[in-house]
């Protein structure tokens, strides 16, 4: 297997409470995903990224994490996984997991035991305790602050059942060097890791003096002080020079949210991680200008590491819906991200096309948002509802149970099963995408030059002998010359009709 397979790799995120249930209870689980091995292969994917399938309390669909070293009962066992991960290399699929280093669930040994000892103990350094709160703010809303049953307040950047970790405790670097190995030991690919730019505050814990609330990057400032912080980078060199004990092709990607493509690079450096999540592009609206300006900020900001692109995660609203105009811009904007030099992350889904969920009942919502922002912001559960796989009615073959959150009655034309055999289905745009990248030695890693284009239209050639254009304006758009149509978007004719893409041989 090639050591370097990350550059170009196009791996799919698993978000395993949602992907395919095999034990009939509502929520996906491991065998779910072994059952759906060969159609992960089928669709031509190199890796599958799993989000935490630790033990957890799952107030945070499981990013709430009491022991990172086995498998919560309701996904399976230890076992499973270790079989998973066999049956994954079987298919040629690599197996990247979820590691969540910034904060515990508040169930967790350590916390518990925290709590118990009191204030002043070497318990308590492993997390942030103190006297009084400083102004900081929750990404999921209300203060960053709680209080422990003895007075003492507690840091959690997130929801108050995830205490923050304390980084400058040699005893937290330590534990988590030896949770890397352990799954390394049984053979995963690599990890996402989780809030990677938060780990490190500023010991000082300083008033930001303004209100961040539900910001998970810094805003525009370098000294933030619990945002990307530069403590964080010494953290990871001890990760790669871990990893490098294992082979080269064991990678590490960042959920980094930093305010530029600049600060970006920092955590791609050649002793630290491979590679990290472009949220940039994600973040960019359906605009020519402003898609050529990131593209062009992170290519050059990056160097020699690779571009990471991503469209959709768990975490914000499908890009269905995002861009605003529908399913056409949707698969356009797959054809403009797989052409892009680097790999490219696609979030379960997206590839039958299917929207945000913005109609689920309130009494459903699960997301900590909705809680905590006093029922103000529905959260992100509208991206996590489960896939429909087959049949005319929910539960669409994901379960024999009810699942978790229930789908929407319209999926019915949106099933794997319902577009398996369309030669036009999104489902078979993917797979016909992804044949097509991995054969082309123009797609993937390298690098890409501008054509002349009206504003509203991207143009570019990646070498030997490829064009990808897209028309991001509102009226149809001249082809260049070339030899012929590779895959278009839509119905390739002699110009390209708004809000399509397609790729030419030339």
């Amino acid at each position: 297997m090639n050591g370097a397979w990350w550059r170009d790799a196009v791996i799919y995120q698993v978000y395993i409470r949602s992907f395919a249930d095999g034990s009939g209870d509502g929520v996906g689980d491991l065998a779910g995903i072994r059952a759906k091995l060969p159609y992960l292969a089928g669709l031509g994917v190199d890796a599958l990224w799993i989000t935490p399938w630790y033990p957890s309390p799952m107030t945070d669909g499981g990013y709430d994490v009491a022991d990172y070293r086995d498998i919560d009962p309701v996904f399976g066992t230890l076992a499973d996984a270790e079989a998973l991960l066999r049956e994954a290399h079987r298919h040629g699929l690599r197996i990247i997991v979820d590691i969540v280093p910034n904060h515990t669930s508040d169930r967790h040994p350590w916390f518990q035991a925290a709590l118990a000892a009191g204030p002043g103990s070497p318990e308590r350094e492993r997390y942030v305790f103190r006297d009084e709160p400083n102004d900081w703010r929750s990404v999921f809303g209300g203060s960053a602050w709680s209080r422990a049953g003895d007075g003492q307040w507690y840091l959690h950047l997130f929801d108050a059942t995830q205490p923050d970790l304390n980084w400058d405790d040699p005893r937290v670097r330590e534990e988590f060097l030896d949770i890397l190995r352990f799954w390394l030991d049984r053979g995963v690919d690599g990890f996402r890791i989780d809030v990677a730019h938060g780990m490190v505050k500023d010991p000082a814990l300083p008033d930001l003096g303004v209100d961040h609330e539900g910001l998970v990057e810094p805003p525009d400032r370098g000294d933030h002080p619990h945002w990307d912080r530069p403590g964080v980078h010494e953290i990871f060199r001890s990760w790669r020079e871990l990893a490098r004990h294992y082979g080269d092709d064991r990678i590490f990607v960042a959920e980094a949210w930093v305010d530029s493509p600049r600060r970006l690079a920092r955590y791609v450096r050649p002793d630290e991680l491979h590679t990290a999540f472009n949220f940039d592009f994600l973040r960019c609206p359906w605009d020519a200008g402003r898609m050529r300006s990131v593209i062009d900020s992170s290519v050059e900001a990056l160097g020699a590491a690779p571009a990471t692109w991503v469209l959709s995660n768990h975490d914000v609203k499908r890009h269905v819906t995002r861009y605003g105009g529908g399913l056409p811009r949707a698969r356009a904007a797959l054809l403009l991200m797989l052409a892009l030099p680097g790999g490219a992350y696609l979030y379960q889904g997206e590839e039958l096309g299917l929207e945000e969920v913005e109609d689920l009942p309130e009494e459903v919502l699960r997301d900590p948002k909705w809680e905590r922002s006093g029922h103000t912001q529905r959260g992100r559960d509208g991206c996590r509802v489960p896939l429909p796989w087959s049949g005319a009615a929910p539960p669409f073959g994901f379960s024999t149970g009810t699942p978790w959150l229930p789908q929407p009655a319209r999926w019915s034309a949106k099933t794997v099963s319902a577009q398996d055999a369309d030669p036009r289905s999104t489902l078979n745009l993917y797979r016909e995408a992804l044949r097509i990248r991995k054969e082309n030695p123009a797609f993937g890693d390298g690098a890409l030059s501008w054509l002349d284009s009206p504003p509203e239209v991207l143009a570019f050639r990646r070498e030997p002998g490829v064009v990808c254009v897209v028309n991001l304006g509102e009226e149809p758009a001249a082809l260049p010359p070339h030899r012929k149509v590779l895959l278009a978007s839509g119905e390739p004719g002699d110009e390209l009709p708004p809000d399509a893409a397609v790729w030419l041989a030339v």
